[in-house]
């Protein structure tokens, strides 16, 4: 029966004036994109294009049957060797383990996403846009926006207890590195496949406006403090199942003209 299609951020990748249906790697969300259609072809229909990534077999053989879960130990020590229980045999990605800024265009390889799916990636949006590759110290990596947020031009959130280790990058760019508070989302708060870091993921409306949880005040006041005006919403309940702003909303139409911030 699947699961329950409620985080478009996770299915659907806008670059320009295309959108990309991902192929994703989890069995149970294999037909995620059909609760998404009819929007899609409403935007095709106004002119959008519209891509579907090739679709994997999710045969068995894209899944490491031997990948050990039993501790975080183990998992540090595999993400290290950049070993996940997705193998190479065949292209996958999550839209969500993607995050754009401008003409670049960052991604993970994660539980989901597998380097196959990140060339085919690079070579469907080359030469307009260049993808890189970043890694994190994550033991369980999966989906970039409660690790790495880009939050406006030459400004990202960076989770201090996952660092990048491509972080130069973004210095050499005269990018700040803003490590955000720790949640104050309470212990027993239920939460699934996520964890606290839910916290920074925030939508970004514009360069001066920003959607973030109404308990988080520390979060707040560091956006506040950054010039931008928050706009407190409850999503404890959104959290439960997953995901935060970002992962609940997919911008579909931005003002604004492509540039380039890191030549």
């Amino acid at each position: 029966s699947g699961m329950y299609a409620a985080m478009p951020r996770d299915i659907l990748l806008v670059v320009g004036n295309e959108i990309i249906e991902a192929p994703m790697a989890w069995r149970a969300r294999f037909f995620e994109y059909r609760a998404y259609r009819q929007l899609i072809k409403e935007y095709f229909n106004c002119g959008a294009k519209w891509t579907t990534a090739p679709k994997p077999t999710m045969a068995d053989e894209l899944y490491d049957q031997d990948y050990p879960i039993s501790s975080v130990e183990d998992r540090h020590k595999l993400a290290a060797q950049g070993k996940f229980v997705t193998t190479e045999f065949e292209p996958c990605f999550d839209a969500a383990d993607f995050i754009r800024a401008g003409r670049d265009i960052f991604v993970q390889r994660s539980q989901v996403t597998n380097y196959m799916g990140i060339e085919w990636m690079k070579r469907h949006l080359a030469p307009d846009y260049r993808v890189h590759v970043v890694s994190f110290k994550d033991p369980n990596p999966m989906h970039i926006d409660a690790t790495f947020n880009i939050i406006g031009p030459g400004l990202v959130l960076s989770n201090p207890d996952r660092p990048c280790h491509q972080i130069e990058l973004f210095k050499k760019a005269g990018w700040t590195v803003i490590h955000p508070p720790v949640p104050l989302i309470p212990d027993d708060h239920p939460l699934w496949m996520s964890s606290k870091w839910l916290s920074m993921n925030v939508l970004m409306l514009d360069e001066k406006r920003v959607m973030v949880d109404a308990n988080e005040t520390s979060i707040q006041k560091m956006f506040e403090n950054l010039g931008i005006s928050t706009i407190k919403v409850s999503i404890r309940h959104a959290n439960s199942l997953g995901g935060g702003f970002h992962c609940w909303t997919c911008d579909i139409r931005r003002r604004g003209t492509l540039q380039s911030y890191f030549d």
